[in-house]
Parts: C-alpha cells; sequence; structure tokens
C-alpha cells in the first residue's frame, strides 16, 4: 500500500471517529508539548506529572462538550477561538405539584351514565338484546328437549363407561405399561399394588353410590308427586342427553352472530405504520426502532380501539391521512373502520388512531330521539348525527348560516331536509325551503309547514324566491332596528333569544331558510348577482336576528358558492368531494392542508360528513338517516304541533304569496334614475341621499359602505371623485361612476336575453 493511500485511511478512519464520537481526535504529542509550554510560563501550574493525573488528555467531559459545539461562538471573555456552552446546564422541570395541574383527569363516568340519551339507548339496546335471546331459545326449547333426549341413551351408556374406566383405574394403565417396557419389575409391583387399592376404594364407592341412587330413585317413584318425579325424570334424561351431545353438534344454536374483531395491539399499529411507505417510519424500524412512540395505552373507546402517539420528527398526520386505504390494508380491517386523525391542541405529529369492530357506513345507530315524538327549542343543541363512536353529535341551528357540499348521490339533500325537520320541529319558526332540484325532496317539510316553498327553477320559482328573498332582507333590517331599540334589560345582548322569540308582539320568532342545489341562483343570469348580495347580507348579519341560512350544492366552487357566503358560513357540513379546492370551499382556506380531507370518503360512506361548527374542531359525523316515508310522518307531527299552537302561516295555509312592492326594486336602475347623464361621477353619499329619497323604505340610513357592498356583486367598484363641498371647498370622496352602471345593466341584461 501506498504511503498516500495510507495518509487517506487515517484521514478517514479519524473523521469516522469524530463523527461517532461526537469530538475531535487530538494529537497526544501536540497536545503534552502544549501543556509543557504552559507549565513552563506559568510559575503557579503545577508540575507536568500532577497536570496529568488532574487532566490526563484534553478530551475530557468538559471539553467533549464544547468540541461538540459551534467553534465560532466566542465566549464572555471575547476570545472568538475559545469554546462555550451553546446549550447549558440542563433547567429541571417543573415539579410534581405543577405536573399534577396540568394533569388530565379521566371521566369518573363512562360517557353512556353521564348522557340520559345515551343511558336510554343502552337500556333499549339491553332489554332488547335480552328479549331476542329469550325469545328465540324459547321458540326452539321443543327441539331441543327431544335431541337431548334421542341423545340420553348415548350419554347413559358413555357415563357408564366413564364408571367403569374410573373404577378400574384405566388412567393409571399407561404408566405401568411403560414400567412393563423398561421391565422394571420394583416399579410395577408398586404401582400394581397402587392400583389394587384405587380398585378395591372405587369399587366400594362405586357400589354404595348405586345402592343409594336406586334406593332414592325407587322412594321417589313411591312417594313423590307425579309433577316432582316427571321433573326429576326429565332432568335426568336432559343431563344424560346433554352428555351424549357430540362436541361438534351442539343442541343449542346461536341467536347472535358476533362480529369477529381482532384486538388493536402495539404490533398490528406498527406493523400497519410500516406499510404506508413514509420514508421516516420505514427508516427508524430499518434500524430495529419502532418509528412511532405510544403516549397512552391502547384501550376499548366505544365500539372499537384507540391508540395514540407521536410520528417521527417531520411526519403529520396529514401523511397518514393521504394513506388512509394502505392503513387499513395493514390493519386488515376495512376502510370504513380506520379513521386517523390528529389531536387538537396537540402538535401535528400526533396521532390518534381509532379503529372501529364494524364499518361506520354498515354499523347499527341508537335510535334518533326525535323519530317518534317530540319538540324541538332551536336555540338548544339538537341531535342530527353520531360519530364514529357512537356517540351523539349535537347542533344549535340558530346563531349559524350553514353551508352543505358534496358531490350528487352522496346524502346532501337528506342531510338538509334532516336540518330542516328539526327546525320544523319548533312551533315558532318560520321555514322558507326551495328545492331547485325540482324532485320534491323537501316537500315532506315545505307542503306541511312551510311559510315560502318552491320546487323546480323554471323563470317563475326564480322570481317567487327573489320576491321572498327581498321581503326576508326588508324584515332583517325591521329586526335590527327593533334590537336596537329595546331595553338592555330585555336584550342585552343585541341579539334574538329564546325568550325574546317566545313574544308575538315583537315577531323575533326564528326565520329557516333552506335552499338545495343553491348554485341555481347565483349562476342565474339576470338576478344572480342580487341573489348573492342579499344571501351574503342574510350570511353575515341574520344569524343575530334570528335569521338562518343553509345552503346545499353539489358544485362547491367559487361561482355556486360565492367566497362572500362560504367565508361567513359559521356551519360547514362537507360529504365526499373529489379534489381539494372543493373540500376548502366547503370547510374552509387550508383545510385540506391540516388534514381535513373530504376526499378520503368512500362511495359507499353516504351521510358521512365533517362537521365543522358549535365551536369544535371538524368531526366526522354520520347523519341520521331519515327516508322519504319517515320523513312525511315527520313533518304531519310537525304541522300538527303547529296546528295546536296556531303557528302555521303562508303556503302550509295554501296562501298566496303577494310580494311587497316595495322589496321588488332594482339598485342598478334605480341609481341611474337618481344621477342624470349630465353626472358621470356622484360621491357615494350623494346617491344614497338620493336614493333615500327615491325610496325611503329601502334606502333609508344607507351609508357609502353600504352602498359599495352592494354593488360589489355587480362588479361595480367604488372609485375616487373629486368634487366641491357645500362649502365651495374640493375634496376627494368614494364614488359611482354612472358608465359602469350603465355596462352592468347592459352585461346583465345581454346575459339574460341570451339564456
Amino acid at each position: 500500500m501506498k504511503h498516500e493511500d495510507e495518509n487517506e485511511f487515517f484521514n478517514r478512519l479519524e473523521a469516522d471517529m469524530s463523527a461517532d464520537f461526537g469530538g475531535d481526535v487530538v494529537d497526544l504529542d501536540k497536545a503534552r508539548s502544549a501543556r509543557d509550554a504552559s507549565a513552563d510560563t506559568d510559575p503557579t501550574a503545577p508540575d507536568s506529572k500532577s497536570a496529568e493525573l488532574s487532566d490526563p488528555t484534553p478530551d475530557s467531559s468538559a471539553d467533549r462538550s464544547a468540541h461538540s459545539r459551534p467553534d465560532s461562538v466566542p465566549d464572555a471573555s471575547g476570545d472568538p477561538s475559545a469554546k462555550v456552552m451553546v446549550d447549558g446546564p440542563a433547567v429541571a422541570g417543573p415539579g410534581y405539584l405543577g405536573r399534577l395541574m396540568g394533569a388530565k383527569r379521566r371521566d369518573t363516568l363512562p360517557v353512556w351514565l353521564r348522557s340520559a340519551a345515551e343511558f336510554r339507548t343502552a337500556v333499549r339496546w339491553a332489554a332488547g338484546h335480552y328479549a331476542h335471546l329469550a325469545a328465540f331459545h324459547g321458540i326452539r326449547c321443543p327441539y331441543y328437549a327431544a335431541r337431548l333426549t334421542v341423545q340420553a341413551p348415548y350419554g347413559a351408556a358413555k357415563f357408564t363407561g366413564a364408571t367403569l374406566r374410573w373404577v378400574a383405574d384405566r388412567e393409571g394403565e399407561p404408566v405401568r405399561l411403560a414400567a412393563v417396557r423398561r421391565e422394571d419389575a420394583g416399579e410395577y409391583l408398586k404401582l400394581s399394588r397402587q392400583r389394587d387399592g384405587r380398585v378395591r376404594l372405587r369399587t366400594l364407592v362405586a357400589a354404595l353410590g348405586t345402592f343409594i341412587g336406586l334406593g332414592s330413585a325407587l322412594a321417589m317413584y313411591v312417594l313423590a308427586p307425579d309433577w316432582l318425579l316427571a321433573v326429576s325424570t326429565g332432568a335426568v334424561v336432559l343431563a344424560l342427553g346433554a352428555l351424549g351431545t357430540p362436541a361438534d353438534a351442539p343442541v343449542v344454536s346461536r341467536a347472535v352472530d358476533l362480529p369477529k374483531t381482532t384486538k388493536l395491539t402495539s404490533d398490528i399499529v406498527l406493523r400497519a405504520l410500516g406499510a404506508l411507505g413514509i420514508p421516516s417510519i420505514n427508516q427508524a424500524q430499518g434500524k430495529g426502532r419502532d418509528g412511532f412512540t405510544f403516549t397512552a395505552p391502547i384501550t376499548r373507546d366505544g365500539p372499537g380501539w384507540r391508540a395514540e402517539g407521536d410520528l417521527p420528527f417531520g411526519v403529520t398526520v396529514t401523511d397518514v391521512i393521504e394513506r388512509r386505504d394502505r392503513l387499513a390494508s395493514g390493519l386488515r380491517r376495512p376502510l370504513g373502520c380506520v379513521w386517523p386523525e390528529a389531536v387538537p391542541d396537540e402538535h401535528t405529529g400526533r396521532l390518534v388512531m381509532w379503529v372501529g369492530d364494524q364499518d361506520m357506513s354498515t354499523a347499527r345507530k341508537p335510535v334518533w330521539p326525535l323519530l317518534k315524538g317530540g319538540s324541538v327549542d332551536l336555540f338548544k343543541p339538537v341531535a342530527f348525527g353520531t360519530d364514529q363512536r357512537g356517540r351523539w353529535v349535537e347542533i344549535t341551528l340558530m346563531y349559524i348560516a350553514a353551508v352543505i357540499g358534496a358531490i350528487p348521490r352522496m346524502g346532501k339533500t337528506f342531510l338538509l331536509r334532516l336540518l330542516l325537520l328539526i327546525a320544523a320541529l319548533d312551533v315558532r319558526a318560520e321555514l322558507h325551503t326551495y328545492d331547485l332540484k325540482g324532485t320534491g325532496d323537501l316537500d315532506p317539510v315545505g307542503e306541511r309547514v312551510s311559510h315560502r316553498h318552491r320546487a323546480g327553477d323554471d323563470d317563475e320559482d326564480i322570481e317567487y324566491a327573489l320576491a321572498d328573498l327581498r321581503e326576508v332582507r326588508a324584515e332583517l333590517r325591521r329586526r335590527a332596528k327593533m334590537i336596537r331599540s329595546l331595553p338592555r334589560d330585555i336584550c342585552p345582548e343585541s341579539k334574538v333569544t329564546s325568550e325574546l322569540a317566545n313574544k308575538p308582539k315583537l315577531g323575533l320568532h326564528p326565520i329557516v331558510i333552506g335552499v338545495d342545489e343553491c348554485q341555481v341562483w347565483f349562476e342565474h343570469p339576470k338576478h344572480g348577482a342580487e341573489f348573492e348580495e342579499i344571501c351574503t347580507d342574510l350570511v353575515k348579519r341574520g344569524p343575530a336576528t334570528g335569521i338562518v341560512l343553509l345552503l346545499a350544492t353539489q358544485r362547491p366552487d367559487a361561482k355556486a358558492l360565492p367566497t362572500g357566503i362560504s367565508a361567513n358560513a359559521s356551519a360547514r357540513f362537507c360529504l365526499k368531494v373529489m379534489g381539494q379546492l372543493e373540500n376548502d370551499m366547503v370547510l374552509g382556506t387550508s383545510s385540506y392542508k391540516r388534514g381535513i380531507r373530504a376526499t378520503m370518503f368512500s362511495w359507499k360512506d353516504k351521510g358521512i360528513h365533517y362537521f365543522v361548527g358549535e365551536g369544535a374542531d371538524a368531526r366526522i359525523v354520520s347523519s341520521v338517516y331519515v327516508d322519504a316515508p319517515t320523513a312525511d310522518a315527520i313533518g304531519l307531527r310537525a304541522r300538527k304541533l303547529r296546528e295546536v299552537a296556531k303557528t302555521l302561516s303562508g303556503h302550509a295555509l295554501g296562501e298566496a304569496f303577494e310580494p311587497d312592492d316595495r322589496a321588488g326594486y332594482d339598485l342598478l336602475r334605480d341609481i341611474l334614475a337618481v344621477v342624470p347623464a349630465e353626472e358621470p361621477k356622484v360621491w357615494s353619499e350623494t346617491v344614497t341621499a338620493r336614493l333615500a329619497d327615491l325610496r325611503p323604505d329601502v334606502y333609508g340610513g344607507w351609508d357609502a359602505e353600504q352602498l359599495a357592498s352592494a354593488l360589489k356583486p355587480f362588479g361595480i367598484a367604488t372609485v375616487q371623485v373629486w368634487g366641491k363641498t357645500e362649502a365651495g371647498k374640493g375634496a376627494n370622496r368614494k364614488g359611482v361612476e354612472r358608465s359602469r352602471i350603465l355596462t352592468a345593466i347592459a352585461e346583465r341584461d345581454g346575459n339574460r336575453d341570451a339564456g
């Protein structure tokens, strides 16, 4: 080997040792020379021998800590070549009391004992289960008795043979034969004497038992009443029949088929995570580590198992959710049983894996409390679905605006109808229902209790809906003034409450508007901008005034669901969608990146959706399934409640809708009416003042900002306009260009004509 090769070999060895031990390789000769030189120049230094004892090498523990830190960080002396401790001494964590104060307390009672509804559901399930067992086996009792009677002779022979083998000590025969084969005479004689003693004792016991048994049977036959004799004989026959039952042909059949599920263990979890193809997990497991740190024991959580832990550094829960199908394959469970989730208020690498016993889409759900009876207070939470664990999920319909998005045939309309049925069971609520698909899915609510109802998207249907929304917006303004005028002790929070809704004279009852296929409104060539403007106003200001807007669409994009509406909706329901854009339009910006992905639902997950609302993080919910006949029954029940309360009105009573002329205005043409051609640009405040003179009931109280918001859906923005004040001074303020109004009207009418 050449000298240069040897140098290269040792250089690599030195580098490897430095990387392995986190320090530098020190030349001992140079270190000793430097130490000797410092000892010669420093008269106070100890001799070299004592120095070697006190500090044998520069590779001491303190020096190793210094070598493991950057050399460019100067110490307090200002010497840039000096090495310092970057991390510093270890800081002690919180004491026992501090950890105790931050500990999470486990529930004293399980959830089903703390919830009256879940307790009733559990009791009903237990009663039904054991009633089924009793009925199932009760019907089959004659068959069971006949089979046992037929098998009784075989059982008697089996019992007799077993008794004779016991008396003859047949269980010791293999040991005695083994002694014979070994020709061990001493052991055989010992075993034979033991066997003779056992046989004599057991023969005596058998004879005594036979004598007592026959005597007892004879006495019972002579002295006992017939019923006791029959019961005793039957018991003996059944016992002998049970003894004669073959092991592979039991008499009693199974009344309930229990689902066969495998217990979730740490090995199964690690195997499944290793099958995801995530490099960090695979690298860790390839080096003998787990690749997943469990932070809590694997426990039963409802009808399934719950595992929680930390993923490797740099791996997020989103990475696992993206591979949910692979995770289900690794767990050997159906896709609908596997639900990986992030932990709220924790880092993005904290994973909770819930593995159910049954597919969520096919698992049996508890009975909906409102299915057969009951009423609703919209100001209080109401159950509308269950989570993966079968626990009820509640929603408060008041003070919200909701958006429901999904691809076709995933249960979007059923979910909207369910929410409207809940609203219908509050006799104070005034419902406005619009089935723009035109199939009659909302008729169980609309034809029974709705104040306004329409099915279809013809021109007259659109005109009907627009006139209704105009009146609702006028009602919103009236309510705002009413709330502002009420004393603070009656309306302390400046919003409609259940107590205020109970006072008919105030007219602050809940108004719930449900629209299926709302994209038909917003994409209408003539009235789409006005629909958008009114609905945006209702979404923003309606909840505080007791007006709830529920919009459902199968095309959740920017045109079908305007940004001003989707961004301000406080409740969101997203069933299966196909892409990230649709997902974020319904659930909110960046939901897809945070792992809230409705794209992971399968085609059979009908009614299963992500629910964002009620002040909680996104939850997976399976809504209550209410078919058309059941919806009709609930609608009729809601109508009867309203008939008793005398709150039926409008369409439900067969009254014709006569739109209020004051609400049927055209903002763009009204602006043209108050801005003549000789004024190409006018201040917004001037326009609102003139509009208020034109239609006081409509534009009274408008300001420049409200005018700008009303023009925005038409694509018209206010501009800077130079003008003069009443004092004659020049000023630059926001205003309107008349030419833009003319252009917007021309485009709108042109689109309508083209359509």
